[in-house]
């Protein structure tokens, strides 16, 4: 059974013969990204005023099992991903090691693509896999208008971004994207989990757990991309190291707004003895 799974998520001729292309992989245009970027933002907006129009201010509207399901599915995708993209990691380490173990260990190798690294093979699969996932994740947006009748800046901004810098991994084989899928992925799978167990009415933490989440995700990718800058200029250089720098730029933004979002919960919790960060996105 162990050797199947091995051979369906990281030695199927599919994955290994895996290529990132324009004319080949769907979804791998820019014009296909800020469309459908753009597609996200009117929708959610237009739902927003919909429900803003026909149903009482600040009355939630059921949805009914929809978000549990898709919390449900969310969290199995997020599992399929982090087990793909580790074993792929191990097999790609084992395969190609010969052709830079004298440089890097492989943990400076999940950091530091070599210079010249091409968008090919399992781990890149596994790569555009996370990219198409991100469309599944906005909705959550829908389901939280719904739930909330609230429309943030933050949601918007968030789904949008982390669609994009997916999408700059692949077009520049980016290093460092190995480890923060596999961060983002087992981080998701338990926040999912959670949201599943929530909804169908077993009882919730007793802390912020999304929120906690949150944060040890953010904290490790501040970590990955300080090591990623300090083997780029002790290494001989990373490859993709111009997307990482644009990558770098729009974690800090959104690290600033998730610490905006943290002071106004904080206050909240203080002002009303409420929980902080319940059921908030990532």
């Amino acid at each position: 059974m162990i050797a199947g799974v091995t051979y369906c998520l990281s030695q199927h001729p599919s994955i290994v013969a895996f290529r990132w292309s324009h004319t080949q992989s769907w979804g791998s245009t820019w014009s296909f990204l800020v469309t459908s970027i753009a597609f996200y933002l009117i929708v959610s907006v237009m739902t927003h005023l919909f429900l803003c129009l026909l149903v009482r201010r600040g009355k939630p509207v059921s949805l009914g099992p929809i978000p549990a399901l898709h919390s449900l599915m969310m969290s199995v995708v997020s599992v399929i991903i982090f087990a793909g993209i580790l074993l792929s990691t191990a097999a790609e380490i084992k395969e190609t090691r010969w052709f830079w173990r004298r440089t890097k260990t492989p943990f400076q190798w999940l950091l530091c693509f070599p210079l010249g690294t091409r968008p090919s093979g399992r781990v890149f699969f596994w790569s555009y896999i996370f990219y198409l996932s991100r469309f599944l994740h906005m909705f959550r947006t829908i389901f939280s208008i719904f739930k909330t009748r609230k429309l943030t800046f933050f949601h918007l901004f968030n789904n949008s971004i982390l669609t994009v810098m997916s999408f700059i991994w692949l077009e520049f084989s980016q290093s460092f994207q190995v480890l923060a899928i596999l961060f983002t992925t087992l981080v998701y799978s338990a926040v999912y989990g959670y949201r599943f167990w929530t909804a169908i009415g077993l009882r919730s933490a007793c802390f912020p757990f999304v929120l906690n989440c949150q944060i040890v995700l953010l904290s490790c990718n501040l970590v990955c991309h300080i090591g990623v800058l300090t083997l780029h200029f002790m290494k001989g250089g990373c490859n993709g190291i111009g997307a990482w720098v644009l990558n770098s730029v729009l974690n800090g933004v959104i690290l600033l707004l998730f610490l905006k979002f943290y002071v106004q919960s904080r206050r909240k919790k203080f002002g009303r003895n409420g929980e902080i960060g319940k059921d908030k996105d990532l």
